[in-house]
């Protein structure tokens, strides 16, 4: 193997020592400039941080849990996955902000901006055609959006992509890592330069129907809604996809989410869950009078497939694809049986990423999408 190339490692190992392990084997090499892991909340997450403190002790080192884990053996739970990149082709610098209850988008802009400053004293000048940004965010925080939207203003025409950390759907505590440690209500941005061929993309399989509905009351500052068209709000969404109100489940979330149109496109809103009082609890900021209307689904597998081929053709055969991928359109998938499926096309693509609460791409926070860097293959190197 190219001493300079990305590498990437899925460990199914569920003691997190040995998982470290198995994980720092693959990946190692020298002269790293960025680890990126991303690991089950079941795991011993103190034990996890000294075993990975231990071995890449002079490497910085970014992660965050999930609800499932994408990498070379697919998709997975209880398992941690993850990528390094050369120093050769590329140059990093990472940062943490915590504080996320008391967040000011002023501090999130001179946060990114500051980061980039760094950045730009270990590659000058700096190319920002060849920067790019990845946004991991506390998954019960509730601040995405504010956050994407100030690291985004900060850093201007530099791509961010990110996802929302998640907890295996335990929805009780997710954690970010930097520093050699896990954080809550905290986020990490860590921004690539890279000599590489690269290209920021996002895909969702859902487009709007004709069946609106109108959140005539809300909980904003929590993202719950209790009332839709003016009834209670789960008992409406059940009648409106044919179900009884008992029948709900996290699978009619995955097959029924709700769209908003944003600027002329269809952006997901998607369920977290249903609440004993019959309101609803989404992954995304909801406004009392937003219209949104039930989507409908058009061939999961087939639409990544194509997005995909897309990147391909910009970047060249990619080392890797990072994926923050909705834990709804995971769960849907599960519902098809076709994990197999979707998990050799993005194995395929070498994708390494996990299943989200939530994704971020270009300052927006959004659900029930993918959004993700295609990183592809200089051009003397592909046979």
């Amino acid at each position: 193997m190219p001493k300079d190339r990305i590498r990437t490692a899925h460990s199914r190992a569920t003691d997190a020592r040995e998982a470290a392990r198995e994980f720092h084997a693959g990946v190692s090499q020298p002269g790293m400039a960025l680890v990126v892991f991303f690991c089950s909340s079941m795991y011993d997450l103190e034990a996890l941080a000294d075993e990975l403190n231990g071995l890449f002790s002079d490497v910085p080192v970014v992660g965050c849990t999930t609800a499932g884990e994408i990498g070379p053996a697919g998709y997975l739970t209880y398992s941690l996955t993850g990528v390094s990149f050369p120093s050769s082709s590329c140059v990093a610098a990472t940062g943490l902000l915590q504080g996320l209850q008391q967040f000011e988008p002023r501090s999130g802009n001179d946060f990114s901006q500051g980061l980039l400053r760094q950045l730009e004293g270990c590659h000058e000048p700096l190319p920002l055609e060849s920067v790019f940004g990845l946004l991991l965010i506390d998954g019960l925080s509730l601040r995405e959006e504010s956050v994407a939207r100030a690291v985004q203003d900060g850093l201007g025409r530099i791509p961010v992509v990110g996802g929302s950390a998640g907890d295996d759907l335990k929805f009780e505590r997710t954690c970010v890592f930097h520093g050699g440690a896990f954080h809550n209500d905290a986020a990490v941005l860590a921004l690539v330069c890279t000599s590489l061929p690269m290209t920021s993309f996002k895909t969702q399989h859902f487009v709007s129907t004709d069946n609106r509905l109108v959140v005539t009351e809300a909980d904003t500052a929590n993202r719950i809604v209790r009332e839709i068209n003016g009834l209670p709000a789960a008992e409406e969404y059940a009648r409106l996809i044919g179900v009884s109100l008992a029948e709900l489940t996290p699978t009619n979330f995955a097959e029924f989410p709700v769209v908003v149109l944003i600027d002329g496109a269809d952006y997901v809103r998607s369920i977290q869950s249903i609440n004993e009082d019959g309101s609803i609890t989404f992954f995304c900021a909801i406004d009392e009078g937003l219209v949104l209307r039930l989507g409908r689904g058009v061939d999961l597998a087939g639409n990544l497939e194509r997005s995909l081929e897309k990147v391909s053709e910009e970047v060249g055969s990619p080392q890797l694809v990072f994926t923050c991928d909705c834990i709804l359109r995971s769960l849907e998938i599960d519902r098809l049986d076709g994990k197999k499926q979707v998990g050799d096309v993005l194995r395929r693509y070498n994708a390494i990423g996990f299943s989200t609460y939530g994704e971020q791409y270009g300052g927006l926070h959004v659900n029930q999408t993918l959004t993700g860097v295609a990183i592809g293959t200089p051009l003397l190197d592909e046979d």
